[in-house]
């Protein structure tokens, strides 16, 4: 019994791919019956698939009968599109990581929330322990900072009105108007960073970079004891993050 459930599964998602390619070759929709002539299905599997794929997001029926493509095809799109985008900046993520020693961070401010996209480090430049979420530490991390930084007014207030400034560290700023006040001019401007903010005995430093016109950041972490080289570090930051927004801005 065993044996046999493989090919069968296999051909069923085969036959789901054929009738996803039929569904999209038709932009205003096509009934069941001309897709399963045209994927050469008999009709009752056709309507199986279908029903399912339709369950499942990945297409949607008309009122008149017809399918068309569903949104879950659209998220998996995008999802592909971003991996792609973020493929052709690791190297240079990876680059600045052995060039500094330091792990390295990218994050974008998508759908109200700060979220990490990569992280690249090694076993001698580790992470940061991410003990909290990104999308409740957006206060205390240089990452979270540099985009609240980038935010226009309305975005960052309403940004501010749904997030809680915990207190995570003795250094972290809990005052939101402390807290504007150090980001709108931070001593390493356009640079922003987290001083044990976030986790005690760590230090980041972190700079806006764009993919097309979502807002986002390029940072790194490293032990306090190397806080001397913030300003070389941020130096060198600004240079990398032009040309990850250049890389993530390109049409694919």
């Amino acid at each position: 019994m065993g044996g046999q459930d493989g090919p069968t599964l296999i051909g069923s998602v085969q036959r789901a791919f054929r009738l996803l390619e039929a569904v999209s070759e038709h932009a205003n929709g096509a009934p069941a019956k001309q897709l399963a002539r045209e994927t050469g299905l008999p009709l009752a599997t056709a309507y199986h698939l279908l029903r399912t794929l339709v369950h499942d997001g990945y297409v949607r029926k008309l009122d008149d009968g017809g399918f068309v493509l569903g949104d879950r095809l659209n998220s998996l799109h995008t999802a592909g599109r971003t991996q792609t985008l973020l493929s052709r900046v690791r190297p240079t993520l990876a680059a600045l990581r052995d060039e500094l020693s330091t792990a390295t961070y990218l994050t974008f401010y998508e759908d109200g929330e700060i979220r990490v996209a990569d992280i690249v480090d090694s076993p001698r430049t580790p992470r940061v322990d991410l003990w909290v979420g990104f999308e409740d530490a957006g206060h205390a991390t240089a990452l979270g900072k540099s985009v609240l930084r980038g935010m226009d007014e309305e975005a960052r207030r309403d940004y501010l009105s749904r997030h809680q400034l915990a207190d995570l560290t003795p250094r972290t700023v809990t005052s939101v108007p402390e807290l504007l006040r150090r980001i709108q001019a931070p001593p390493l401007a356009p640079a922003v960073t987290d001083l044990e903010e976030y986790s005690v005995g760590t230090v980041c430093v972190a700079v806006p970079v764009y993919r097309g016109g979502v807002l986002g950041s390029l940072g790194v972490s490293l032990p306090v004891e190397r806080r001397d080289r913030l300003e070389e570090i941020r130096a060198r930051l600004l240079p990398i993050a032009g040309r990850v927004t250049r890389g993530l801005s390109l049409t694919i």
